[in-house]
């Protein structure tokens, strides 16, 4: 689970998204590229991003559901 900034450094607003990248440990994980996001939001600084993201970044069963809602499950 991660999050990652998606706006350039400086801009607002400041746009991130949530995502399980699960290429680690196998042989995908070199290919490089994003995994798609599971939530976006937006918001006026990386600290409001970051808040608003944490809730659902810390809860397995939110991630389980996002994850099957966008069929990576």
């Amino acid at each position: 689970m991660r999050v990652r900034r998606t706006s350039e450094p400086g801009t607002q607003p400041v746009t991130a998204v949530l995502e399980v990248d699960r290429r680690a440990g196998t042989p995908r994980e070199f290919d490089g590229g994003f995994p798609p996001p599971l939530l976006m939001v937006e918001g006026e600084t990386e600290a409001e991003v970051l808040a608003a993201l944490e809730p659902q970044a810390r809860d397995d069963r939110l991630v389980a559901g996002l994850m099957r809602e966008k069929g990576l499950r």
